[in-house]
């Protein structure tokens, strides 16, 4: 069948996505085929369409969606036409497209009492707190925990999960839009980089202690930031790379700064098997049905406008989480 998908024949800017006409094939042995009814727009979108993360083109794009099965192979038993799902990941890209074929295996059934639009704009997001917080770093009550970019999609749900756990979160924003939304997300402090030091004000909170884990999808811009904010024995969590790629690290740097631990984690891995990705969206299941994770999906686009969303969320003009609409 015919099928509409934004695709990339060149890494580039946002210009280089196309609005294309695809053949799409049947489901092959263990697929599904999904109309989707809303793709999640997320940053590693941006890392593969500018090159960053290298991918062989011409590509399509996008990890993240919900939708409508409309059919299934013979051999796939868990869903069946009309059911609803979504996925966060997958074994390439291609959720930017009005239809796709999909591993069951890889695939969830959407609860009944979140959106179309939630799923796509927040489960990728959600779920990767869960293990950041959950796994990665088993974050406890009581705890300074500090986060960048705390008004983005991700942060906003940190700031929520970690106001449930009980620690003091510490977000870093852009401009008071954005502070007074961290704020409203559960962040007890808020740092507005534009006009503040960020590890003064760190070690000001936590009594010239620093904290003992930081979270920073932010990447070069913020890298020196993160490692003098951190206490002795204290994790840098480096998820993200918004302004670039964070520099080497020497093993004697982490040393000197007071013995501390440094990794760079990955969704894919926390997720890799099947028993992982479905006990990681239970998770967060869970803590929507206790009303303790709300989604903020404040950017809406058109699915033929994928490009202008790139441009959207690469200049920081978006806040919370955006959604593709088909």
């Amino acid at each position: 069948m015919k099928i509409k998908a934004i695709r990339f024949h060149a890494p580039g800017e946002a210009k280089v996505l196309q609005f294309d006409d695809i053949d799409l094939p049947e489901p092959g042995v263990g697929e599904v085929r999904i109309r989707h009814t809303a793709i999640g727009l997320n940053y590693q979108d941006i890392y593969a369409r500018s090159g960053q993360y290298p991918v062989p083109t011409p590509s399509g794009l996008g990890t993240e969606a919900a939708g409508i099965v409309e059919a299934v192979a013979p051999d796939v038993t868990d869903f069946k036409a009309g059911d609803r799902v979504f996925y966060i990941s997958g074994p390439n890209l291609g959720a930017y497209a009005t239809h796709r074929n999909y591993p069951a295996q890889r695939l969830l059934h959407s609860p009944d009492h979140t959106s179309d639009e939630q799923l796509a704009g927040s489960m990728l997001k959600a779920m990767t707190v869960e293990y950041l917080m959950r796994r990665c770093y088993a974050v406890q009550a009581g705890q300074h925990v500090l986060w960048h970019a705390a008004a983005g999609g991700v942060g906003l749900l940190a700031g929520q999960w970690g106001r449930h756990l009980g620690a003091h979160m510490i977000g870093v924003v852009r401009g008071s839009e954005k502070a007074a939304l961290a704020k409203a997300n559960g962040y007890e402090h808020v740092i507005d980089r534009l006009t503040e030091n960020v590890p003064e004000r760190v070690k000001a909170i936590t009594g010239g202690a620093g904290v003992p884990v930081v979270y920073d999808s932010v990447g070069k811009s913020s890298f020196e930031q993160s490692l003098a904010s951190l206490a002795p024995r204290g994790y840098f969590v480096s998820f993200g790379t918004t302004t670039g790629a964070p520099p080497p690290i020497e093993a004697a740097t982490l040393q000197k700064l007071g013995s501390l631990y440094f990794t760079r984690p990955t969704l894919v891995t926390y997720t890799a098997s099947t028993e992982d990705l479905r006990t990681s969206a239970a998770a967060v299941f869970e803590l929507r049905s206790q009303g303790l994770l709300e989604v903020s999906i404040n950017q809406r686009y058109a699915l033929a406008d994928a490009a202008q969303a790139h441009a959207d969320l690469e200049s920081g003009r978006t806040m919370g989480s955006s959604v593709l609409l088909p």
